[in-house]
């Protein structure tokens, strides 16, 4: 009787904590989705190093870099002390920026600038096009902010594994309506104070499902076993 009671609460148990974390809004464990499945990064547009980026079965924080190098070279050295500093570490994590043709220099220049502070800077990846593709793309993402005229912005987004965009909607823990779709690489307190929390909630998610899997994958292994080994007695 007990192993039965073990039994249904090892099923049992799993079942429910999903079911209060699918029904639960913002909160330290998961980041709402706000639009699913968005657009590849087309092939043909390339690093300066010719080769292709892509989004899917990578956590992303994608921008646009603009022809403001200026304003941009402010907003990457805030978004890399502040963002990938502290989670380069991390497997499929990138920085992904959409850049017009013809920055691709002088983004060479903040990269080797910055890399004499950054341990590693692989996880940065630049894709160059033309300021009309910049566009379209931008707004297949419905976002609610606008590219300005040089077709960039200080607003980046965080998409996950499935292109999903991941972001705050719906009551905070004070009770409070929310809705974050972006955060502001300009304001060093913006990135300090939500997108860290957020990067790390999403990354945190990832983890607890690969352990999840893992229990789930071991527990039915067990559980074959022995019912191969009642097998062989009888």
């Amino acid at each position: 009787m007990k192993k039965k009671i073990v039994l249904v609460a090892l099923f049992i148990f799993p079942i429910v904590t999903y079911l209060i974390f699918a029904s639960a809004k913002h909160n330290s464990l998961f980041l709402p989705i706000l639009s699913e499945n968005n657009a590849e990064i087309p092939q043909s547009w390339q690093t300066r190093n010719n080769q292709s980026i892509h989004l899917q079965d990578k956590i992303t924080i994608l921008g646009f870099t603009g022809t403001d190098m200026v304003e941009f070279k402010a907003n990457m050295f805030n978004l890399n002390q502040k963002i990938y500093n502290k989670y380069f570490g991390f497997d499929d994590f990138q920085m992904v920026m959409i850049a017009p043709q013809g920055t691709e220099q002088e983004i060479e220049k903040m990269i080797a600038e910055l890399n004499r502070i950054t341990e590693d800077m692989k996880g940065w990846k630049f894709v160059f096009t033309t300021p009309d593709k910049i566009q379209s793309y931008y707004d297949s993402l419905h976002l609610k902010t606008e590219l300005e005229a040089t077709f960039g912005t200080p607003n980046v987004i965080i998409l996950d594994k499935n292109r999903n965009h991941r972001g705050r909607k719906g009551k905070n823990k004070k009770g409070e309506e929310e809705y974050r779709e972006s955060y502001n690489a300009s304001s060093a307190a913006d990135l300090h104070n939500e997108m860290t929390d957020d990067v790390k909630i999403i990354l945190r998610e990832y983890r607890l499902a690969l352990k999840k899997n893992k229990r789930k994958d071991e527990f039915r292994d067990n559980i074959v076993n022995e019912v191969e080994k009642a097998n062989q007695t009888k």
